[in-house]
């Protein structure tokens, strides 16, 4: 028997629809027009205050990554009384430094989420500076002080406040 072949169907400007096609967009609706494209987002340019404090939480990022490293081979190295307190504080530190390398970026793009988190960070950062500082252990502290101090000033100047306030 010979094969039997179907006849291809194209459409054409004249040419209806198959029935259970036309039933569907009876019961459904026709098909929805093409989406039009979005406009991109325009980030407007930060300021030098903003770019500094930006630069600011980069390098704290950094810093809390490298510390969350330290702190994982101390935990792999060595006896800690309480693994799962180890881990829990590796882990704790590592989202501090990716809250801050996210929140850098976003400095940068001058995005309107980026100033709450930064000062809490800060915040955090400074009373385990002055705590570091007091307990015997200056050379963490201060510095750690002076990075806090330093991003809550760029963060509060003029221009910085007025750049978040604009969008």
């Amino acid at each position: 028997m010979p094969a039997r072949t179907l006849p291809v169907v194209t459409e054409q400007s004249g040419a209806r629809p198959p029935r259970d096609r036309r039933r569907a967009e009876r019961l459904l609706g026709g098909a929805a027009e093409p989406a039009t494209p979005r406009p991109g987002r325009q980030h407007p340019a930060a300021p030098p205050a903003v770019r500094r404090a930006a630069l600011v939480a980069g390098v704290e990022a950094a810093a809390l990554a490298a510390v969350s490293l330290w702190l994982l081979v101390l935990t792999i190295t060595s006896t800690p009384d309480d693994v799962g307190r180890a881990l829990a504080e590796v882990v704790l530190v590592g989202l501090g430094a990716a809250l801050l390398g996210a929140a850098a970026v976003g400095l940068a793009r001058v995005a309107q989420w980026t100033r709450a988190p930064v000062v809490t960070m800060q915040l955090f950062l400074g009373l385990f500076g002055f705590y570091s500082a007091s307990a015997g252990a200056p050379l963490v502290g201060v510095p750690v002080l002076a990075l806090a101090a330093t991003e809550l000033y760029l963060l509060a100047t003029p221009e910085a406040r007025l750049a978040f306030l604009e969008r």
